[in-house]
């Protein structure tokens, strides 16, 4: 994996045209994402709301996911956010920067929760329309349990497929404010 630093990162997000954001649920990776499509000024892809789902938590066809994916990167400017790793290949084939949320599993939960709390009964804006916010505790063990299930795979793929994308590591919200400060004042 090609690791880099937060200046490193906001360095080359200056001229990045195409970003992708992974990470477990709750890691702050839409937030991210939205706010460097805005500074960025590049077109947002939700991997909930563009790809999987359709209104009432109806996830789509696996085929259908595969060629919204591959449409969707083939655009020229886009942050990209979305955590499955079965999928990464396509993403990183024309990411030119990746950013991967990792922060403890307790941060992810907590965002979680909070999310629930402030959109209960709504829809989120990187959620597919028809799908409010809704919690479980199938959901609260994907997240707790992400980065044993999950983070090798995530791995794997950067190793197979994205060995020339420049690759920042986040573990914590305030990482993820100093890369923002940075960039703003870069802009």
């Amino acid at each position: 994996m090609n690791l880099v630093s937060i200046s490193e990162a906001a360095e080359i997000l200056q001229s990045a045209k195409r970003v992708m954001v992974m990470g477990c649920s709750g890691s702050g990776k839409s937030t991210l994402s939205l706010e460097l499509a805005q500074r960025l000024d590049l077109h947002y892809i939700s991997m909930d709301r563009d790809i999987l789902w359709l209104p009432g938590w109806q996830l789509r066809d696996r085929a259908e996911q595969l060629d919204l994916m591959v449409k969707a990167v083939a655009g020229e400017r886009w942050v990209f956010d979305g955590s499955g790793p079965r999928s990464m290949e396509i993403r990183l084939a024309r990411a030119e920067f990746a950013i991967w949320m990792r922060p403890p599993r307790l941060s992810s939960i907590k965002g979680v929760l909070l999310r629930w709390l402030r959109y209960m009964g709504r829809v989120r804006p990187a959620m597919a329309p028809g799908c409010p916010e809704k919690m479980d505790l199938e959901f609260l063990a994907y997240i707790w349990n992400f980065e044993r299930d999950h983070a090798p795979s995530i791995e794997e793929q950067f190793a197979l497929n994205g060995q020339d994308v420049p690759v920042l590591m986040l573990k914590s919200h305030q990482e993820t404010a100093a890369l923002l400060a940075l960039l703003h004042k870069a802009t």
